[in-house]
């Protein structure tokens, strides 16, 4: 079995889809599938998506990511008719989804996925999942119970609806307590939409303030690294706060063995990995209490912590491990036990090579797959945001006056070539 997967890739490039994908499709290969990745790189080189893919000996077909999304989707169904597989994994790169119109044309079909709660995915859901009926996708995966729910409650579908969580390596060691530090670890994008990472960065200086004997490290790097470093400067002077950077996924987990704590307070997640690799490793979990992901995950006082702000809330609820050492030893052994019973990467390999195996039973392919001589695409969605570039739609009236003056213009030379 053949399947082609659709990513984006840059240097440095952070974020829980991107470690998934260099975890998942190895282990696939493992079970006999054959993988190719089609990679759009945003700024026109590759990054540690390609770089790991390659590696592990997996193809992978890179282009700059086009200003117009007519040219990505070319791209995308020329690299699919120079190679056709069963099926076609978009991901989450729009330019697939459009083109996976064109796939199932040729019964080859699609699988997509919704990796978090915003208004991107609820955007993916109504233009590839409730959308036209040639552009909805064959199978859609979800990687939580509520990104599923959400699907599922909604006017139905042509479209297959899974949930498959993430999964992650269990080490076969867990967290090196420190006999006299908690020692707290945020891991993921510095970026303020989302992550909050400026109130996150202030509630760690916050909370080793108010609570001796704690320590904080920020893992990442992103778009608002500079705020974080204003912070510290500002508010963490003479403070155990220390902003480590980007570091390579295939290191992480022996840092986070070295942390106690792992901190997440976004608004919104879909299933993040951060928090299950820390888990894995036997770090606790103090989240702020979110729809999507972290309930599946974090079960208050039983497998970590909810807290309901970024003040008071999470600040008590640091003091707490900090005071009472047999509750961490507790929710540290309990968050292990979670993620190795139901999210690790062999149970989401398992699951993926089962889905890609019944989407190839469930179709035949009908003609070779045709590149069509004018790509055109529905109307705009916004909230697609940068993943579906296309300048703004002129309006009618505007348009047939500017038809009208090129008409005038032709006659006009026409009637000129005449006189003369």
């Amino acid at each position: 079995m053949k399947v082609a997967f659709c990513a984006y890739d840059k240097p440095d490039s952070v974020g829980g889809p991107v470690t998934w994908l260099m975890r998942l499709l190895p282990a696939l290969c493992e079970r006999g599938i054959i993988v190719r990745c089609l990679v759009l790189l945003h700024w026109g080189e590759t990054g540690p998506l390609v770089e790991a893919l390659r590696a592990a000996g997996i193809e992978c077909a890179v282009t700059p990511a086009h200003e117009r999304s007519e040219l990505r989707v070319k791209w995308v169904l020329e690299q699919l008719v120079a190679d056709p597989p069963d099926i076609f994994v978009p991901n989450l790169v729009v330019a697939g989804y459009f083109a996976g119109r064109w796939t199932r044309l040729a019964g080859i079909p699609t699988i997509g996925i919704l990796h978090s709660d915003d208004p991107f995915y609820r955007a993916i859901q109504s233009e590839f999942v409730f959308g036209p009926r040639k552009y909805q996708v064959s199978h859609l995966v979800c990687v939580s119970r509520l990104l599923e729910q959400q699907v599922l409650t909604q006017t139905p579908s042509t479209s297959q609806v899974h949930r498959i969580p993430y999964g992650v390596p269990i080490p076969s060691r867990t967290r090196y307590p420190a006999s006299n530090r908690l020692r707290l670890a945020f891991v993921g994008r510095l970026a303020e939409e989302q992550k909050r990472i400026s109130e996150l960065t202030r509630a760690l200086c916050r909370v080793v303030r108010d609570v001796p004997g704690t320590e904080a490290a920020l893992y990442g790097d992103g778009p608002d690294r500079e705020h974080v470093e204003a912070i510290l400067k500002r508010e963490g002077v003479g403070l155990p706060v220390t902003l480590v950077g980007r570091i390579d996924p295939e290191q992480m987990q022996d840092r986070l063995l070295e942390a106690d704590v792992i901190v997440l307070l976004s608004d919104y997640e879909g299933l993040p990995i951060a928090v299950l690799e820390a888990m894995a490793a036997g770090v606790v979990p103090v989240c702020l209490r979110m729809r999507s992901g972290i309930p599946e995950l974090v079960e208050d006082g039983v497998t970590g912590l909810i807290v309901e702000d970024r003040e008071e809330g999470f600040v008590a609820a640091v003091r707490q491990l900090r005071d009472q050492p047999d509750l961490l030893v507790r929710l540290s052994a309990a968050a292990r036990a979670r993620v190795e019973c139901e999210f690790s990467i062999e149970a989401n390999a398992r699951a993926w090579t089962g889905l890609l195996h019944e989407a190839a039973n469930q179709h035949v392919k009908i003609k070779p797959m045709r590149i069509p001589y004018r790509i055109h695409l529905p109307r705009r969605n916004p909230a697609l945001g940068g993943g579906d570039p296309r300048p703004s739609r002129v309006p009618i009236l505007l348009r047939a006056l500017r038809r009208g003056h090129r008409m005038v213009g032709f006659i006009r030379r026409k009637l000129m070539d005449g006189i003369s």
